[in-house]
């Protein structure tokens, strides 16, 4: 039995928590595709016990198959995923990981219009994950400049000084 699968086993007995405990483990994405095809087939039989029609099933492959490097792969399974609602922690992560995958696969301008809508929102978990996702969208297109005022904003806000003056030069660089 795969360790992964035995230490998330007995005291978290939801497969959606199964699956989570599986990601937040460190050092759980094996750097070798050997070990990228066994990760993504135990994420695959974790995905398989949550109940049917379970709005996570193909997010969390496509998630798999993303963070191994396949996004050719993952890119389908995200628009078959549900997004799981707008205020769900997960909903936002199905909304969010899906933009980068395609800036992986020369389509950056896909990525763009998904993470907009985000950016605007009320504050929430997961803005900085936003921001950073964004922020390298604009380069393939020939716009390293826009990608640097959402990385501004998301590290402004974790500096002991200075989150004033880096969220002024972000506000800055886009106003230009």
């Amino acid at each position: 039995m795969d360790r992964i699968t035995a230490d998330t086993r007995g005291s978290e007995p939801d497969g959606d928590e199964r699956v989570t405990a599986v990601w937040a483990r460190p050092g759980a994405l094996p750097p070798a595709e050997e070990g990228a095809e066994r990760f993504r087939a135990l994420i695959g039989a974790l995905a398989d016990e949550l109940p049917g029609g379970h709005p996570y099933g193909l997010f969390e492959r496509a998630c798999a198959w993303d963070s191994t490097g396949r996004s050719d792969l993952a890119v389908p399974l995200y628009r078959r995923a549900p997004d799981g609602g707008p205020d769900s922690h997960k909903g936002r992560r199905a909304r969010v990981q899906p933009a980068g995958s395609p800036r992986n696969l020369g389509r950056a301008e896909e990525g763009i219009p998904l993470l907009a809508p985000e950016v605007t929102s009320e504050p929430a978990e997961l803005d900085d994950a936003v921001r950073c996702v964004l922020a390298p969208c604009p380069s393939p297109l020939g716009r390293d400049r826009a990608g640097l005022p959402p990385v501004l904003e998301a590290v402004a806000a974790h500096l002991p000084r200075h989150r004033r003056s880096m969220a002024g030069y972000a506000r800055a660089l886009r106003d230009r």
